[in-house]
């Protein structure tokens, strides 16, 4: 994602969705890893031929060179081409060199060739290639979509005569898809067919040339050149210009008769599982830690924790180093302390209402509500000039910063009389163009860790929710977006070191407090936390919590991240819970999942303060549920957890 660091909540950053929108409805691929697929893929010996590659960092940075903008490219079909036979010669040795320890990263690799076969009018390579994307999928529900209006475009394609008109391509893809998407299993894919209407619905050439616009051109201007990611975005982006958006309207069109055809929702199974205080007994409270982007203290009035040495006067009341931690510290985007418990309102000021409607008219589209908030963002996103684009994604990469937080402790709260909230606010960058780390700014922010988990210690916080991460990839591409950096192999060393000194710190800090249980969000990029560099859900602590997404039905998500370390999963679908200023909001994410297990451990520890962490984690595990179609995603049971503690 673009903010310097990663907030897990679904369409935070709308132009990286735009994008993989793009390389997954053109390739039709899951742009990172399957827990299960990844095992079964490791289990045999590498060649010995080639080399060993068992984390995202050790690939090879391919960069190409550009002459002018990005957006001038997206109109030269001859650089474009020569770049897709660059592209391909880099994938095609890649493959050829290296032992992948990854399946997704095989996905990804194998959805490009696709996508450029069929630029090429390869169709049976492209149709091989996605098959080998489908069968690694361990998804069920991504696996019966994966690549369907792909090959609908090929099947009709292979079926015309030469010179055919773009009528007859339309009713053929349309008799195609049509008879492939009436078979559906409508229980499981429903919320993958209403997020793909909303796509179609919205995705525009306007659109996609203002993300050009806003982020692919000035990273290449820092630069110089492209990325194989922006490389492939951009040829990905001629491709849906040329082929995808005008078939939309069809898409659109199947996809709503089949959702209008079954109407029928998928059962809810968190509300038999919940658990609620209820009784009247005295309970000592518990202090929850909501470290995350920021809390509106007014929207949870009495549930939020008293610091009762400190004043709000503008001074450090209690002398312990933070100006009005009445309820609780905060650090801004450079890691310097302040005393706002929400993110300023900056450059956004005067546009809150606005975005929130954004936010929800965005949500309600890619869930398929026909909503008047949806029809205003779908009229809006459609005719927008592409030159307005960027100052839009920027205010809905606001919005969800902004809310982020209250969002969480709203979750991490419901039901609990005894919770008690403590903010710490960390800082993220919603530009379009990312404040790029750099090694100073990395060990201030490693010292904000030690001095926040400290912070917990002494104000006897007993749980922490931790909705956010740092990866690999995202520290390299703000280093790429800015042109940090005499090329991208210098930008990989530079990453690799940042996310180390990220990574030590906090793991040092959640390991200094084995009193207290860290709950942390896998992430939403559909891939293996261990392979990508993610932290802190590539940790192993007894006192850290893992949790990934399913949804209302207790099914994975397409968007969850997984690995061995993710040990519960617990509702992150279309959640519902408190934004600032007290309204509230339906959102999903791993980030939505996450205060959901923070939720259960704080009302374990209400009935029993002698939990320790480690019997904390357990008693969660222990009562949660598999999936029926997945033995090892663990579904938790608050019901059934309450039940055996007491």
């Amino acid at each position: 994602m673009k903010n310097s660091a990663r907030l897990v909540l679904l369409g935070l950053s709308m132009a990286m969705v735009m994008i993989l929108v793009l390389v997954g409805g053109c390739s039709s691929y899951n742009s990172d890893a399957k827990t299960e697929a990844k095992t079964e893929a490791t289990t045999d010996a590498p060649p010995a031929a080639k080399i060993l590659i068992s984390s995202l960092d050790e690939l090879p940075a391919h960069t190409y060179a550009i002459e002018g903008t990005v957006s001038e490219l997206l109109d030269d079909t001859d650089a474009l081409i020569e770049l897709r036979k660059l592209c391909r010669a880099d994938l095609e040795a890649d493959l050829e060199n290296y032992s992948i320890q990854d399946t997704s990263t095989l996905q990804g690799m194998y959805g490009k060739l696709a996508t450029l076969d069929v630029l090429d009018g390869r169709y049976d390579e492209a149709l091989q290639l996605l098959d080998e994307v489908a069968e690694m999928e361990d998804k069920e529900a991504t696996r019966l979509t994966s690549g369907m209006t792909t090959r609908s475009m090929i099947f009709a394609k292979q079926s015309m005569s030469e010179n055919y008109s773009a009528q007859e391509l339309e009713d053929a893809f349309a008799a195609d898809l049509g008879a492939y998407v009436h078979e559906l299993p409508y229980d499981i894919v429903q919320d993958q067919i209403k997020s793909a209407k909303g796509r179609a619905e919205y995705l525009s050439e306007n659109l996609l040339r203002g993300v050009v616009q806003s982020q692919l051109d000035p990273a290449v201007a820092a630069t110089g050149e492209l990325s194989a990611s922006q490389a492939f975005s951009a040829i990905s982006m001629r491709y849906a210009i040329e082929e995808v958006i005008p078939l939309n309207p069809v898409v659109a069109n199947i996809y709503g008769a089949y959702l209008k055809e079954n109407a029928v929702e998928k059962e809810n199974i968190w509300p038999a599982r919940d658990f609620t205080f209820v009784d009247k007994m005295m309970r000592p409270n518990v202090v929850v830690g909501i470290w995350d982007s920021g809390v509106d203290a007014e929207v949870f009035g009495n549930s939020m924790y008293v610091n009762t040495a400190e004043k709000f006067d503008g001074t450090d009341t209690d002398g312990n180093g933070f100006v009005d931690d009445v309820h609780g510290i905060a650090y801004d985007l450079d890691g310097v302390s302040s005393s706002s418990m929400l993110h300023p309102l900056g450059d956004q000021e005067g546009k809150l209402d606005k975005v929130f409607g954004y936010m929800q008219g965005f949500t309600d589209l890619t869930s398929a509500i026909d909503s008047q908030a949806a029809s205003d963002v779908r009229a809006e996103m459609a005719n927008m000039p592409a030159d307005q684009v960027g100052d839009f994604l920027t205010s809905l990469s606001f919005g969800g910063l902004f809310s982020h937080g209250t969002h969480v402790a709203g979750i991490a709260i419901e039901g609990n009389p005894f919770a008690k909230v403590l903010v710490a606010r960390i800082t993220f960058d919603y530009h379009t163009t990312p404040k790029a780390m750099t090694v100073k700014t990395a060990k201030r922010l490693a010292s904000d860790y030690m001095a926040t988990v400290r912070y917990f210690r002494e104000h006897n916080v007993r749980v922490v929710n931790m909705s956010w991460g740092w990866s690999f990839k995202e520290i390299e591409g703000s280093l790429e977006a800015n042109g940090v950096g005499e090329n991208a192999e210098e930008r990989v060393e530079m990453a690799r070191e940042m996310i180390e000194i990220l990574s030590n710190a906090l793991y040092d800090s959640i390991a200094s407090s084995p009193d207290i249980l860290f709950v942390s969000a896998a992430g939403n990029d559909d891939n293996d936390v261990d392979f990508d560099v993610v932290i802190p859900s590539s940790f192993e602590l007894p006192n850290l919590m893992i949790v990934g997404a399913v949804d209302q039905a207790g099914d994975p998500t397409s968007f969850t991240s997984g690995g061995r370390n993710v040990r519960v999963y617990a509702n992150g679908f279309q959640v519902e819970s408190e934004v600032p200023g007290g309204g509230t909001m339906k959102m999903s994410g791993t980030s939505m999942a996450s205060p959901n297990v923070c939720n259960l451990a704080a009302k374990l520890i209400a009935i029993n303060p002698d939990l320790t962490p480690t019997e904390v984690v357990t008693l969660i595990e222990v009562t949660a549920d598999p999936n029926a179609e997945h033995p090892n995603i663990l579904l938790i049971n608050p019901q059934n957890a309450v039940a055996r503690l007491k």
